[in-house]
């Protein structure tokens, strides 16, 4: 199997990981609604304009009615995924989400009929006993499981959704082109979700709409990408990959905030690259 799949499917977290970090540092002042109404309004925008620009025909019915369909999936990750991580620590949010590529592979297996083999089993089990490590270094440090229940909740909660919206992703990537099943993911969502944003508005500053324009761009890039790397490998054999967010919220956290990663994190990030490896192997 070719590699490009795997290195857009890398890239692809790397950028959706950047978003969330924005998305965490404008939650105490923007409520969840409304940020998932930004995020996908200035997204629509950008996919408008690539859509524009690459002109890939009009959508049928059929393309139309299935992506729309899965906006509803799309609507629920964000929602529930956006506010755990106002609720939650980030690296608690996102380590709570890596329960998704194990629903992946399930759900591959189970409504896209995708073989699931030794590999695959491998590169996730690999890929979890990463994260379990650096979960378990951080619970040294006196980490464990802090805020609201339902933060917790809703953080499990759009694992599922996020996974079975990929496996969604994969049986519409094989027929659809990226740019269209991109645009009808951000401008349904936009719309489902705008009722409840106006019903909780509060008049972003300045500052704070700048970043939310940078977040609906980052999203409707990072999903253009992973589109065309669902669109080119089976489910099962990227959802390890969802891993390597950990990787990226370390380097972030480097860079940005002066974060040094732990022993525990390196070790873990080592066997995430490992199954990673594993599940990219011709």
């Amino acid at each position: 199997m070719p590699r490009l799949p795997f290195l857009l499917a890398l890239a692809a977290i790397a950028v959706l990981t950047l978003m969330d970090a924005l998305i965490k540092s404008v939650s105490p002042r923007i409520p969840t609604f409304e940020i998932a109404f930004l995020r996908f309004a200035f997204g629509s925008v950008v996919a408008i304009a690539v859509f524009l620009a690459v002109r890939p025909g009009m959508p049928s019915r059929a393309t139309i009615g299935a992506n729309a369909s899965r906006a509803l999936l799309v609507v629920a990750t964000s929602v529930t995924f956006f506010y755990a991580l106002g609720q939650l620590p980030l690296a608690e949010t996102i380590t709570l989400s890596f329960m998704a590529p194990i629903f992946v592979a399930l759900l591959g297996a189970l409504f896209l009929k995708e073989h699931v083999g030794g590999r695959i089993i491998a590169a996730l089990a690999a890929g979890f006993a990463g994260m379990i490590v650096i979960v378990a270094g951080q619970m040294g440090a006196d980490f464990g499981l802090r805020g609201p229940v339902w933060g917790i909740a809703a953080a499990l909660t759009s694992a599922v959704t996020y996974a079975a919206s990929l496996v969604v992703l994969r049986a519409r990537a094989q027929r659809d082109p990226a740019v269209t099943i991109v645009l009808i993911q951000n401008v349904a969502p936009a719309l489902i979700i705008a009722p409840a944003a106006w019903w909780v508005w509060r008049a972003p500053a300045p500052s704070d709409l700048m970043l939310m324009a940078l977040i609906g761009t980052l999203g409707t890039a990072g999903h253009l990408l992973l589109a065309h790397a669902f669109a080119r490998a089976p489910a099962a054999r990227l959802a390890s990959l969802d891993y390597t967010a950990l990787i990226w919220a370390s380097l972030i956290g480097f860079f940005a905030f002066g974060e040094v990663p732990t022993l525990a994190t390196l070790a873990g990030g080592a066997l995430i690259v490992a199954g990673a490896m594993i599940a990219a192997r011709r």
